[in-house]
């Protein structure tokens, strides 16, 4: 309070007391006394604490009840000093936070530096879904620290370091996630979305147990039956629905699939898009949008009225192309659209709590041992699940070593996933190969100093020195693809793969080494690498990994040979074939039907082969 202030000390202290007791709009009203009574003070730092106690009391008022009050009181507190915790509180809980001079950032600072739990759970909230805020990490952190026995606390922690790179917080959380699961304590995988539990667990028993799932009504075996049971008008044409967000042409997703959907047979089958792409981006799309099918937006639909605007569509197959991602609105497969509902693309496993008849996948991501752990069946085509789109994807010459600043005479590892995937063990990993190979250089893309500065002093820890480390920041895809060939190969991430990049990198000619893997996520690349013809650069294990990828360190001949593979099967090899693919997709969609229309139950199946066309699908212009 400052020197030569007892009376106001007293005075604080009693009501703090009377708070203490449920007296909170007697101890506002004392805390509101106070402040009147400081008005004319010369104590030093006087301006502060009248602010201080305004705040108090606009945050017991609050509490009691009387907004308006607390309202007046907080503009009076922050005309005076800089936020409280209390002040801060307040502002954000009435919604203040665009009070003149005021930033929303400055009234989380203030929180976040609270150790009031209730401060940092508001300071969390309303920094919301952007992970990225600066403050973001130190706010879940001390709540972590304050209730340790929270367990939705606890995976946003782990996912959010993870986004950052923070290994200091990732050497600690992920062994004691293992250790509870060791001892048969599983309860907090419920407070984890299931896309973020596959960035560490590849178990497919346990994933399916992350029940932080944004359905609102779970999948139930009368909404099932009801679906099957509603007569349906089998036309001539298949009528294929496929839901999605993702429909603008420079998303990831339809890089893969933009040219699949355009060589769908439209003399058999009726394409419908039931879009709910946001409007900013759908506006931005290119043109290929057009070439896709008959598109009509759910934007801003409740279920009930998508399902109404769905149905009317008459549609065969639904297909939900987002799954448990984000923007998902898989709820929708929930209700009794269609006669046939399929998961497909977007979520790499089994769609816990929705609606699904059919998972599409392949032999490699989805084996038989894998059956047990999925309510949806088997759908399997026979090269690869993922598509490719090899004409309207950019592929730019190659950008030399001098430009991009490497050095020529290294070893170059591309390690370009996504840096949430860049896990302890795939470090682990990395470190590993880096330490067997000191001349080589491991070029990862990463954003953020803070990130890079992580990555450092984790691959310190693990006895690699910065010297063998080199960091890509994000860029244009078309710059990225020809960045890429700049490298001699390219190594994956484990337990998520590199899926999109995966075959990003194989596209651009640059080989890709994997470890053979035990859920659908830590398998997508050894798929596309099969689907080009590579499968000797699957290890079966880690060892196996650390000796191939030394291998292709000390045997430059060897690398240029699969380059020159990638080089000579692009345009023959299924994985980059969309019209081969198409036709695949478009058999496994008539089997589904046969039986939808024979009134069978949904059943595991695998797509046959059609012959392969050695003559090539498309020249290189």
């Amino acid at each position: 309070m400052g020197e030569g202030s007892p009376n106001l000390e007293l005075q604080a202290m009693a009501a703090q007391s009377l708070q203490a007791v449920g007296q909170v709009t007697k101890a506002a009203e004392l805390f509101v006394g106070l402040a009147k009574s400081m008005a004319a003070s010369d104590i030093s730092g006087a301006a502060a604490i009248r602010a201080d106690f305004l705040a108090r009391a606009a945050r017991l008022f609050l509490t009691s009840g009387d907004e308006v009050q607390a309202k007046v009181l907080v503009v009076d507190s922050l005309t005076l000093a800089t936020a409280t915790p209390d002040a801060a509180y307040v502002a954000l809980k009435t919604g203040m936070s665009a009070l003149p001079g005021i930033t929303k950032d400055s009234l989380i600072a203030a929180l976040a530096g609270s150790d009031n739990f209730d401060d940092l759970l508001l300071a969390a909230l309303t920094v919301g879904d952007d992970i990225h805020h600066p403050l973001c990490l130190p706010i879940y952190s001390r709540m972590r620290q304050l209730r340790p026995d929270l367990p939705k606390v606890r995976m946003a922690l782990v996912q959010i370091a993870r986004m950052h790179c923070n290994y200091e917080i990732l050497a600690v959380e992920e062994p004691l996630l293992h250790q509870d699961i060791a001892a048969g304590r599983l309860d907090f995988l419920a407070m984890e979305t299931p896309h973020a539990n596959l960035m560490w667990l590849a178990d497919e028993r346990l994933n399916r147990l992350a029940g932080y799932i944004a359905v609102r009504t779970p999948m139930s075996p009368e909404v099932r039956a009801k679906r099957h049971a509603i007569p349906h008008a089998w036309g001539q044409r298949l009528r294929i629905g496929y839901l999605s967000g993702d429909f603008w042409d420079n998303h990831a997703t339809m890089r893969l699939l933009r040219s699949v959907l355009a060589s769908h047979d439209k003399s058999r089958l009726d394409i419908q898009l039931f879009c709910h792409t946001p409007p900013g981006l759908a506006e931005i799309d290119g043109g290929g949008r057009s070439e896709w099918g008959e598109i009509t937006s759910i934007v801003g639909c409740s279920d009930e009225e998508a399902e109404s605007v769905i149905r009317a569509k008459g549609v065969d197959i639904l297909v939900d192309l987002k799954g448990h991602t984000r923007d998902s609105r898989s709820g929708l497969m929930n209700r009794p659209i269609a006669p046939v509902h399929v998961a497909w693309l977007g979520f790499p496993g089994s769609c816990v709590a929705v609606d699904c008849d059919y998972v599409i996948g392949d032999p490699v991501v989805l084996p038989d041992s894998s059956k047990p752990h999925y309510h949806e069946k088997f759908c399997r085509l026979p090269e690869s699940y993922q598509p490719n789109d090899s004409i309207h994807r950019p592929l730019p010459p190659a950008s030399g070593r001098m430009v991009l600043g490497l050095p020529s005479d290294r070893i170059i590892i591309g390690a370009f996933n996504s840096q949430s995937k860049n896990t302890p063990e795939t470090l682990g990993i990395w470190a590993r190969i880096l330490k067997a190979n000191p001349k080589a250089l491991l070029w990862m893309m990463i954003d953020g100093h803070a990130a890079r500065q992580s990555t450092v002093r984790f691959f310190k820890s693990l006895g690699v020195k910065q010297s063998q480390l080199l960091f890509a920041p994000k860029m244009l895809y078309e710059n990225h693809i020809a960045r890429v060939q700049a490298a001699d190969f390219a190594i994956d991430s484990f337990p998520y793969n590199g899926h999109t990049t995966t075959s990003d990198m194989l596209w651009a000619g640059l080989p890709v080494i994997t470890k053979r893997g035990s859920n659908f996520a830590s398998r997508v690349s050894e798929s596309l690498l099969k689907a080009i013809g590579l499968d000797e650069l699957v290890a079966m294990d880690e060892d196996g990994l650390v000796a191939l990828a030394t291998d292709l360190v000390n045997n430059p001949a060897r690398v240029a040979q699969l380059k020159n593979h990638i080089a000579d099967q692009r345009f023959k090899a299924p994985l980059f074939d969309a019209s081969r693919f198409c036709r695949h997709l478009e058999i496994a969609y008539e089997m589904m039907a046969e039986r939808a229309k024979a009134g069978l139950e949904p059943d595991h199946f695998d797509v046959p082969a059609l012959p392969l066309d050695v003559t090539g699908f498309q020249r290189a212009s």
